[in-house]
Protein backbone atom coordinates (compact mmCIF):
# COMPACT_ATOMS: atom_id res chain seq x y z
CA UNK A 1 0.00 0.00 0.00
CA UNK A 2 3.31 1.96 0.84
CA UNK A 3 4.15 1.76 -2.68
CA UNK A 4 1.26 2.31 -4.28
CA UNK A 5 0.92 5.78 -2.47
CA UNK A 6 4.05 6.84 -3.48
CA UNK A 7 4.11 5.89 -6.96
CA UNK A 8 0.28 7.71 -6.98
CA UNK A 9 1.95 10.90 -5.48
CA UNK A 10 5.05 10.92 -7.90
CA UNK A 11 2.22 10.94 -10.81
CA UNK A 12 0.33 13.61 -9.60
CA UNK A 13 3.49 15.67 -9.32
CA UNK A 14 4.43 15.04 -12.62
CA UNK A 15 0.99 15.67 -14.39
CA UNK A 16 0.84 19.25 -12.04
CA UNK A 17 4.37 19.57 -13.90
CA UNK A 18 3.41 18.69 -17.48
CA UNK A 19 0.08 20.86 -17.02
CA UNK A 20 2.20 23.69 -15.91
CA UNK A 21 4.46 23.33 -18.62
CA UNK A 22 2.51 24.62 -21.47
CA UNK A 23 1.60 27.54 -23.31
CA UNK A 24 -1.74 28.71 -21.92
CA UNK A 25 -2.97 31.78 -24.18
CA UNK A 26 -6.16 33.98 -22.64
CA UNK A 27 -9.39 33.23 -23.72
CA UNK A 28 -9.30 35.62 -26.49
CA UNK A 29 -6.59 34.49 -28.48
CA UNK A 30 -7.93 31.77 -30.71
CA UNK A 31 -9.03 30.23 -33.83
CA UNK A 32 -10.93 32.51 -35.39
CA UNK A 33 -9.98 35.70 -33.67
CA UNK A 34 -9.02 39.14 -35.49
CA UNK A 35 -6.12 41.58 -35.16
CA UNK A 36 -5.76 45.06 -35.36
CA UNK A 37 -4.09 45.49 -39.23
CA UNK A 38 -1.08 47.11 -39.61
CA UNK A 39 0.02 47.21 -35.99
CA UNK A 40 2.22 46.22 -33.58
CA UNK A 41 -0.38 43.77 -31.64
CA UNK A 42 0.31 42.29 -28.54
CA UNK A 43 0.39 38.42 -27.90
CA UNK A 44 0.58 37.28 -24.11
CA UNK A 45 0.53 33.99 -22.26
CA UNK A 46 2.05 31.95 -19.55
CA UNK A 47 4.53 28.81 -20.02
CA UNK A 48 6.98 27.06 -17.91
CA UNK A 49 9.73 29.90 -16.26
CA UNK A 50 12.29 30.79 -18.22
CA UNK A 51 10.95 29.31 -21.57
CA UNK A 52 11.88 30.96 -25.14
CA UNK A 53 8.22 31.70 -26.33
CA UNK A 54 8.42 31.55 -30.45
CA UNK A 55 5.45 32.97 -32.57
CA UNK A 56 5.23 32.79 -36.63
CA UNK A 57 2.37 34.05 -38.42
CA UNK A 58 1.72 32.91 -41.91
CA UNK A 59 1.88 36.62 -43.23
CA UNK A 60 5.48 36.22 -42.97
CA UNK A 61 6.36 38.07 -39.40
CA UNK A 62 7.89 36.33 -35.83
CA UNK A 63 8.70 37.39 -33.11
CA UNK A 64 10.15 36.11 -29.92
CA UNK A 65 10.23 36.60 -25.77
CA UNK A 66 11.39 35.07 -22.91
CA UNK A 67 9.09 34.04 -20.37
CA UNK A 68 9.86 35.61 -16.68
CA UNK A 69 10.45 33.92 -13.38
CA UNK A 70 6.61 33.66 -12.76
CA UNK A 71 6.27 32.16 -16.27
CA UNK A 72 4.33 35.06 -17.91
CA UNK A 73 5.39 36.20 -21.51
CA UNK A 74 4.24 38.96 -23.51
CA UNK A 75 5.42 39.82 -26.92
CA UNK A 76 4.34 41.99 -30.19
CA UNK A 77 4.29 41.03 -33.94
CA UNK A 78 3.87 43.11 -36.44
CA UNK A 79 0.41 42.86 -38.56
CA UNK A 80 -0.22 43.87 -42.18
CA UNK A 81 -2.88 45.32 -43.95
CA UNK A 82 -6.70 43.75 -43.85
CA UNK A 83 -6.61 40.28 -45.14
CA UNK A 84 -6.43 36.45 -43.88
CA UNK A 85 -7.29 33.50 -42.73
CA UNK A 86 -3.71 33.01 -41.51
CA UNK A 87 -2.25 30.87 -38.88
CA UNK A 88 -0.81 31.90 -35.81
CA UNK A 89 2.26 29.12 -34.62
CA UNK A 90 3.37 29.28 -30.94
CA UNK A 91 6.33 27.35 -29.74
CA UNK A 92 7.58 27.28 -26.16
CA UNK A 93 7.42 23.43 -23.82
CA UNK A 94 4.94 22.61 -26.64
CA UNK A 95 3.36 24.14 -29.89
CA UNK A 96 0.07 25.90 -29.56
CA UNK A 97 -1.36 26.70 -33.21
CA UNK A 98 -4.05 29.61 -34.23
CA UNK A 99 -6.13 28.85 -36.94
CA UNK A 100 -8.45 31.12 -39.13
CA UNK A 101 -7.23 34.48 -38.01
CA UNK A 102 -7.91 37.38 -39.55
CA UNK A 103 -6.06 40.90 -39.96
CA UNK A 104 -8.61 43.67 -39.87
CA UNK A 105 -10.52 46.06 -37.77
CA UNK A 106 -11.43 45.84 -33.94
CA UNK A 107 -13.57 47.02 -31.92
CA UNK A 108 -14.55 46.70 -28.53
CA UNK A 109 -18.34 46.99 -27.66
CA UNK A 110 -19.64 47.85 -23.90
CA UNK A 111 -22.43 49.12 -22.02
CA UNK A 112 -25.63 48.24 -20.44
CA UNK A 113 -28.39 45.91 -21.24
CA UNK A 114 -29.32 48.31 -24.48
CA UNK A 115 -25.76 47.35 -25.88
CA UNK A 116 -26.53 43.47 -24.51
CA UNK A 117 -29.68 42.71 -26.05
CA UNK A 118 -29.11 40.31 -28.34
CA UNK A 119 -30.03 40.33 -32.38
CA UNK A 120 -33.07 38.41 -31.58
CA UNK A 121 -34.01 40.51 -28.75
CA UNK A 122 -35.09 39.96 -25.06
CA UNK A 123 -38.07 37.63 -24.27
CA UNK A 124 -41.00 39.34 -25.33
CA UNK A 125 -39.05 42.14 -26.57
CA UNK A 126 -38.65 42.56 -30.28
CA UNK A 127 -35.99 43.81 -32.25
CA UNK A 128 -37.46 45.29 -35.77
CA UNK A 129 -36.21 43.05 -38.43
CA UNK A 130 -34.27 40.44 -36.41
CA UNK A 131 -35.05 37.56 -37.80
CA UNK A 132 -33.81 38.51 -41.60
CA UNK A 133 -30.97 39.95 -40.49
CA UNK A 134 -30.17 36.46 -38.70
CA UNK A 135 -31.49 34.42 -41.57
CA UNK A 136 -28.76 36.48 -43.84
CA UNK A 137 -26.25 36.76 -41.03
CA UNK A 138 -23.14 34.25 -42.71
CA UNK A 139 -20.33 35.91 -43.43
CA UNK A 140 -16.80 34.66 -42.64
CA UNK A 141 -15.16 38.36 -42.27
CA UNK A 142 -17.30 39.42 -39.81
CA UNK A 143 -15.93 37.65 -36.42
CA UNK A 144 -17.96 37.79 -32.79
CA UNK A 145 -16.38 37.54 -29.15
CA UNK A 146 -18.47 37.71 -26.32
CA UNK A 147 -17.29 38.00 -22.52
CA UNK A 148 -19.15 36.21 -20.20
CA UNK A 149 -20.30 38.38 -17.34
CA UNK A 150 -18.01 37.88 -14.20
CA UNK A 151 -17.26 40.25 -10.97
CA UNK A 152 -14.22 40.60 -9.43
CA UNK A 153 -12.82 42.56 -6.16
CA UNK A 154 -9.57 42.63 -8.16
CA UNK A 155 -8.48 42.93 -11.78
CA UNK A 156 -8.49 39.51 -13.40
CA UNK A 157 -6.08 38.53 -16.03
CA UNK A 158 -8.27 36.19 -18.13
CA UNK A 159 -12.35 35.81 -19.26
CA UNK A 160 -14.30 33.30 -20.42
CA UNK A 161 -15.30 33.38 -24.37
CA UNK A 162 -14.61 32.46 -27.54
CA UNK A 163 -14.47 34.51 -31.34
CA UNK A 164 -16.72 32.86 -34.24
CA UNK A 165 -17.78 33.72 -37.77
CA UNK A 166 -20.87 35.41 -38.14
CA UNK A 167 -23.75 32.99 -38.92
CA UNK A 168 -27.27 32.45 -37.84
CA UNK A 169 -26.46 30.71 -34.94
CA UNK A 170 -23.95 32.95 -33.68
CA UNK A 171 -25.38 36.04 -34.87
CA UNK A 172 -28.58 35.62 -32.87
CA UNK A 173 -27.31 35.55 -29.18
CA UNK A 174 -24.79 38.28 -30.16
CA UNK A 175 -25.11 42.09 -29.12
CA UNK A 176 -27.61 43.56 -31.58
CA UNK A 177 -26.04 47.09 -31.70
CA UNK A 178 -22.42 45.89 -31.67
CA UNK A 179 -23.61 43.72 -34.44
CA UNK A 180 -25.14 46.11 -36.60
CA UNK A 181 -22.39 48.46 -36.19
CA UNK A 182 -19.90 46.17 -37.40
CA UNK A 183 -21.79 44.74 -40.46
CA UNK A 184 -22.20 48.36 -41.57
CA UNK A 185 -18.61 48.80 -41.57
CA UNK A 186 -18.09 45.31 -43.33
CA UNK A 187 -20.22 46.15 -46.13
CA UNK A 188 -19.13 49.41 -47.15
CA UNK A 189 -15.40 48.75 -46.11
CA UNK A 190 -14.98 45.04 -47.51
CA UNK A 191 -12.73 44.69 -44.13
CA UNK A 192 -12.69 41.71 -41.41
CA UNK A 193 -14.37 43.20 -38.41
CA UNK A 194 -13.61 41.64 -35.04
CA UNK A 195 -16.06 42.78 -32.50
CA UNK A 196 -15.73 42.06 -28.75
CA UNK A 197 -18.79 42.43 -26.65
CA UNK A 198 -18.63 42.60 -23.28
CA UNK A 199 -21.83 44.18 -21.48
CA UNK A 200 -24.17 44.05 -18.34
CA UNK A 201 -27.54 44.60 -18.30
CA UNK A 202 -28.32 47.46 -15.23
CA UNK A 203 -24.93 48.31 -14.93
CA UNK A 204 -23.80 52.03 -14.00
CA UNK A 205 -20.88 53.37 -15.08
CA UNK A 206 -18.75 53.42 -12.23
CA UNK A 207 -18.38 49.51 -12.08
CA UNK A 208 -16.97 49.97 -15.25
CA UNK A 209 -13.99 51.98 -13.82
CA UNK A 210 -10.85 50.94 -11.96
CA UNK A 211 -10.43 51.43 -8.45
CA UNK A 212 -7.74 54.38 -8.79
CA UNK A 213 -9.33 55.78 -11.24
CA UNK A 214 -12.52 55.69 -8.94
CA UNK A 215 -10.43 57.04 -5.71
CA UNK A 216 -10.94 60.78 -6.72
CA UNK A 217 -14.66 60.63 -6.64
CA UNK A 218 -14.77 60.35 -2.81
CA UNK A 219 -18.79 60.36 -2.98
CA UNK A 220 -17.96 56.84 -4.00
CA UNK A 221 -17.54 53.98 -1.72
CA UNK A 222 -15.20 51.18 -2.91
CA UNK A 223 -16.23 47.61 -1.78
CA UNK A 224 -14.18 45.18 0.66
CA UNK A 225 -16.25 42.33 -0.71
CA UNK A 226 -18.94 41.08 -3.33
CA UNK A 227 -22.41 42.41 -2.85
CA UNK A 228 -24.74 39.61 -1.82
CA UNK A 229 -26.80 41.55 -4.88
CA UNK A 230 -26.75 43.17 -7.70
CA UNK A 231 -22.74 43.46 -8.68
CA UNK A 232 -23.40 45.58 -12.08
CA UNK A 233 -23.53 48.34 -10.08
CA UNK A 234 -20.92 48.15 -7.31
CA UNK A 235 -17.77 50.17 -8.49
CA UNK A 236 -14.58 48.67 -10.07
CA UNK A 237 -16.43 45.21 -10.14
CA UNK A 238 -17.10 44.87 -14.18
CA UNK A 239 -14.21 46.63 -14.70
CA UNK A 240 -11.71 44.49 -13.04
CA UNK A 241 -13.48 41.15 -13.81
CA UNK A 242 -14.56 42.08 -18.03
CA UNK A 243 -12.05 44.82 -19.42
CA UNK A 244 -9.10 44.79 -17.39
CA UNK A 245 -8.41 41.12 -19.20
CA UNK A 246 -8.77 42.77 -22.18
CA UNK A 247 -6.13 45.80 -22.06
CA UNK A 248 -3.61 45.61 -24.41
CA UNK A 249 -5.29 43.65 -27.55
CA UNK A 250 -4.98 45.75 -29.94
CA UNK A 251 -8.03 47.65 -31.06
CA UNK A 252 -9.54 50.25 -33.49
CA UNK A 253 -11.72 52.03 -31.35
CA UNK A 254 -14.83 51.51 -29.04
CA UNK A 255 -18.94 51.70 -28.86
CA UNK A 256 -20.30 52.40 -26.08
CA UNK A 257 -24.37 52.20 -24.87
CA UNK A 258 -24.78 53.08 -21.12
CA UNK A 259 -26.42 55.34 -18.99
CA UNK A 260 -30.06 54.44 -18.24
CA UNK A 261 -28.48 53.28 -14.67
CA UNK A 262 -27.38 56.85 -13.99
CA UNK A 263 -29.88 59.13 -14.97
CA UNK A 264 -30.71 60.10 -11.22
CA UNK A 265 -27.48 61.09 -11.05
CA UNK A 266 -26.52 63.44 -14.42
CA UNK A 267 -24.20 65.82 -12.14
CA UNK A 268 -21.89 62.79 -11.23
CA UNK A 269 -22.20 60.92 -14.30
CA UNK A 270 -21.07 64.20 -16.53
CA UNK A 271 -17.65 63.72 -14.60
CA UNK A 272 -17.72 60.13 -14.19
CA UNK A 273 -18.04 59.47 -18.44
CA UNK A 274 -15.34 61.48 -19.29
CA UNK A 275 -13.15 60.38 -16.59
CA UNK A 276 -13.94 56.45 -17.67
CA UNK A 277 -13.01 57.38 -21.80
CA UNK A 278 -9.87 58.84 -20.47
CA UNK A 279 -9.15 55.62 -18.00
CA UNK A 280 -9.66 53.33 -21.02
CA UNK A 281 -7.60 55.36 -23.13
CA UNK A 282 -4.66 55.42 -20.44
CA UNK A 283 -4.95 51.95 -19.79
CA UNK A 284 -4.85 50.74 -23.66
CA UNK A 285 -1.69 52.76 -24.32
CA UNK A 286 -3.28 53.72 -27.87
CA UNK A 287 -3.42 57.14 -27.91
CA UNK A 288 -7.31 58.84 -27.73
CA UNK A 289 -8.57 55.82 -29.90
CA UNK A 290 -12.16 56.75 -31.27
CA UNK A 291 -14.88 56.49 -28.57
CA UNK A 292 -18.68 56.49 -29.88
CA UNK A 293 -21.80 56.50 -27.62
CA UNK A 294 -25.13 56.12 -27.56
CA UNK A 295 -27.51 59.10 -26.07
CA UNK A 296 -30.15 57.24 -24.08
CA UNK A 297 -33.08 57.03 -25.80
CA UNK A 298 -36.63 58.63 -24.19
CA UNK A 299 -38.89 56.37 -22.23
CA UNK A 300 -41.39 56.74 -19.34
CA UNK A 301 -38.99 56.48 -16.32
CA UNK A 302 -40.75 56.33 -13.11
CA UNK A 303 -39.74 60.28 -11.88
CA UNK A 304 -36.56 62.13 -12.63
CA UNK A 305 -35.54 63.62 -15.76
CA UNK A 306 -33.52 61.90 -18.18
CA UNK A 307 -32.65 65.19 -20.17
CA UNK A 308 -29.94 66.00 -17.59
CA UNK A 309 -28.27 62.62 -18.31
CA UNK A 310 -28.83 63.30 -21.58
CA UNK A 311 -27.09 66.25 -21.09
CA UNK A 312 -24.09 64.69 -19.75
CA UNK A 313 -23.80 63.01 -22.43
CA UNK A 314 -23.43 65.77 -25.33
CA UNK A 315 -21.51 67.53 -22.83
CA UNK A 316 -18.90 64.51 -23.28
CA UNK A 317 -19.41 64.46 -26.67
CA UNK A 318 -18.29 68.36 -26.91
CA UNK A 319 -14.98 67.85 -24.46
CA UNK A 320 -13.78 64.76 -24.98
CA UNK A 321 -11.30 64.28 -27.30
CA UNK A 322 -12.22 61.84 -30.49
CA UNK A 323 -15.98 60.92 -29.40
CA UNK A 324 -19.17 60.84 -31.15
CA UNK A 325 -22.66 60.40 -30.28
CA UNK A 326 -25.53 58.46 -31.69
CA UNK A 327 -28.28 60.48 -31.03
CA UNK A 328 -31.94 58.27 -30.36
CA UNK A 329 -34.70 60.43 -29.63
CA UNK A 330 -36.88 59.58 -32.42
CA UNK A 331 -37.09 55.97 -31.88
CA UNK A 332 -37.99 55.53 -28.07
CA UNK A 333 -40.66 53.63 -26.47
CA UNK A 334 -42.45 55.04 -23.37
CA UNK A 335 -43.32 51.53 -22.42
CA UNK A 336 -39.88 49.65 -23.35
CA UNK A 337 -36.53 50.67 -22.24
CA UNK A 338 -35.21 49.41 -25.27
CA UNK A 339 -35.68 50.44 -28.36
CA UNK A 340 -36.69 48.17 -30.87
CA UNK A 341 -34.64 49.88 -33.49
CA UNK A 342 -30.85 48.61 -33.06
CA UNK A 343 -30.25 48.48 -36.62
CA UNK A 344 -30.36 52.39 -36.75
CA UNK A 345 -28.65 52.67 -33.82
CA UNK A 346 -25.80 50.55 -35.17
CA UNK A 347 -25.92 52.32 -38.06
CA UNK A 348 -25.83 55.77 -36.71
CA UNK A 349 -22.55 54.78 -34.26
CA UNK A 350 -20.73 53.35 -37.79
CA UNK A 351 -21.83 56.88 -39.47
CA UNK A 352 -19.16 58.65 -36.98
CA UNK A 353 -16.48 55.79 -37.37
CA UNK A 354 -16.75 55.86 -41.43
CA UNK A 355 -16.63 59.68 -41.40
CA UNK A 356 -13.75 59.85 -38.80
CA UNK A 357 -12.07 57.07 -38.87
CA UNK A 358 -12.19 55.60 -42.78
CA UNK A 359 -12.09 58.72 -44.66
CA UNK A 360 -15.19 58.59 -46.49
CA UNK A 361 -16.90 61.60 -47.21
CA UNK A 362 -20.10 62.92 -48.23
CA UNK A 363 -22.68 62.41 -46.12
CA UNK A 364 -24.07 63.40 -42.50
CA UNK A 365 -22.78 61.12 -39.57
CA UNK A 366 -24.50 63.62 -36.18
CA UNK A 367 -27.67 64.98 -35.88
CA UNK A 368 -28.16 68.79 -35.15
CA UNK A 369 -26.56 70.17 -32.23
CA UNK A 370 -27.69 73.44 -30.71
CA UNK A 371 -25.17 75.95 -31.39
CA UNK A 372 -26.18 79.60 -29.79
CA UNK A 373 -29.36 82.06 -29.55
CA UNK A 374 -28.58 84.15 -32.67
CA UNK A 375 -31.31 86.81 -31.16
CA UNK A 376 -34.11 87.24 -28.80
CA UNK A 377 -36.73 89.85 -30.87
CA UNK A 378 -40.39 90.20 -29.95
CA UNK A 379 -40.77 87.46 -28.03
CA UNK A 380 -39.26 84.93 -29.83
CA UNK A 381 -36.08 83.39 -29.89
CA UNK A 382 -33.78 82.71 -32.96
CA UNK A 383 -31.15 79.87 -32.32
CA UNK A 384 -28.96 77.87 -35.07
CA UNK A 385 -27.32 74.46 -35.34
CA UNK A 386 -24.28 72.56 -36.27
CA UNK A 387 -24.39 69.07 -38.10
CA UNK A 388 -27.22 71.10 -40.53
CA UNK A 389 -25.33 72.16 -43.40
CA UNK A 390 -28.03 71.49 -45.55
CA UNK A 391 -31.04 72.63 -43.04
CA UNK A 392 -33.58 71.51 -40.58
CA UNK A 393 -36.33 69.46 -41.28
CA UNK A 394 -39.39 67.95 -39.19
CA UNK A 395 -40.15 66.01 -42.83
CA UNK A 396 -43.55 66.96 -42.41
CA UNK A 397 -44.60 66.81 -39.09
CA UNK A 398 -45.48 69.19 -36.39
CA UNK A 399 -42.62 70.74 -34.30
CA UNK A 400 -42.96 69.49 -30.72
CA UNK A 401 -41.25 69.11 -27.33
CA UNK A 402 -40.32 73.16 -27.42
CA UNK A 403 -40.93 75.25 -24.16
CA UNK A 404 -39.45 78.45 -23.31
CA UNK A 405 -39.42 80.12 -20.02
CA UNK A 406 -38.96 83.99 -19.09
CA UNK A 407 -36.59 84.72 -15.86
CA UNK A 408 -39.26 83.25 -13.34
CA UNK A 409 -37.62 80.20 -14.50
CA UNK A 410 -41.12 79.24 -15.49
CA UNK A 411 -41.39 76.45 -19.17
CA UNK A 412 -44.38 76.92 -21.22
CA UNK A 413 -45.31 74.71 -23.94
CA UNK A 414 -43.73 76.87 -27.25
CA UNK A 415 -44.14 76.78 -31.27
CA UNK A 416 -41.38 76.37 -33.21
CA UNK A 417 -40.78 76.92 -36.71
CA UNK A 418 -37.83 76.01 -39.41
CA UNK A 419 -36.48 79.26 -41.30
CA UNK A 420 -34.65 80.05 -44.43
CA UNK A 421 -31.27 80.43 -43.44
CA UNK A 422 -31.52 77.64 -41.43
CA UNK A 423 -31.99 78.50 -37.97
CA UNK A 424 -35.18 77.67 -35.90
CA UNK A 425 -37.49 80.54 -34.26
CA UNK A 426 -38.96 79.02 -30.81
CA UNK A 427 -41.78 81.24 -28.68
CA UNK A 428 -44.65 80.41 -26.70
CA UNK A 429 -48.01 82.56 -26.14
CA UNK A 430 -47.51 84.61 -22.36
CA UNK A 431 -43.61 84.49 -22.39
CA UNK A 432 -43.14 88.21 -23.73
CA UNK A 433 -39.26 88.24 -22.38
CA UNK A 434 -37.89 84.65 -22.90
CA UNK A 435 -35.02 83.59 -22.05
CA UNK A 436 -34.60 80.45 -21.96
CA UNK A 437 -35.77 77.39 -24.68
CA UNK A 438 -35.82 73.47 -24.34
CA UNK A 439 -36.32 70.82 -26.77
CA UNK A 440 -37.23 67.62 -25.85
CA UNK A 441 -35.54 68.05 -22.10
CA UNK A 442 -37.82 65.22 -20.63
CA UNK A 443 -38.16 61.40 -19.65
CA UNK A 444 -40.50 60.82 -23.25
CA UNK A 445 -40.92 63.19 -25.45
CA UNK A 446 -40.68 62.06 -29.03
CA UNK A 447 -37.88 63.84 -31.11
CA UNK A 448 -39.12 65.75 -33.99
CA UNK A 449 -36.41 68.40 -34.88
CA UNK A 450 -33.55 66.52 -37.90
CA UNK A 451 -31.04 67.83 -40.25
CA UNK A 452 -32.27 66.97 -43.98
CA UNK A 453 -30.51 63.57 -44.13
CA UNK A 454 -32.76 62.32 -41.16
CA UNK A 455 -30.95 62.53 -37.92
CA UNK A 456 -32.14 63.60 -35.14
CA UNK A 457 -31.63 66.44 -33.23
CA UNK A 458 -30.02 66.08 -29.84
CA UNK A 459 -32.58 67.29 -26.80
CA UNK A 460 -30.95 70.39 -25.22
CA UNK A 461 -31.39 73.67 -23.12
CA UNK A 462 -29.99 76.88 -23.59
CA UNK A 463 -30.05 77.65 -19.81
CA UNK A 464 -28.00 76.46 -16.91
CA UNK A 465 -30.26 76.28 -14.07
CA UNK A 466 -30.29 73.80 -11.54
CA UNK A 467 -33.07 70.99 -11.10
Amino acid sequence: MKVLKTLLLVWLLSTVTVSFGQIELPAFFGDHMVLQQKNNVSIWGTDKPNTKIKITASWGEEASASTNAQGQWKLKIKTPSYGGPYTLNIKGSNEVGLKNVMIGEVWLCSGQSNMEMPVKGFNNQPINGSNEAILNSKNSQIRLFTVKRATSLEPLENVEGQWAEASPATVRDFSATAYFFGKKLNTLLNIPIGLIHTSWGGSTVETWMDKETLSQFNTLELPSKLPEGAPQRTPTLLFNAMINPLIGYSIKGAIWYQGESNRNQAKEYAQLFPTMINAWREKWQQGEFPFYFVQIAPYGYDGGNAGFVREAQLHSMKTVENTGMAVTMDIGDCNFIHPREKKLVGDRLALWALAKDYGMEGFAYSGPIYNKIEEIKEGKVKMSFIYSENGLSSYGQPLTGFEVAGADQVFHPAEAKINGDKTLTVWAEGVTNPVAVRYAFSNCEAGSLFNTEGLPASSFRTDTWEE
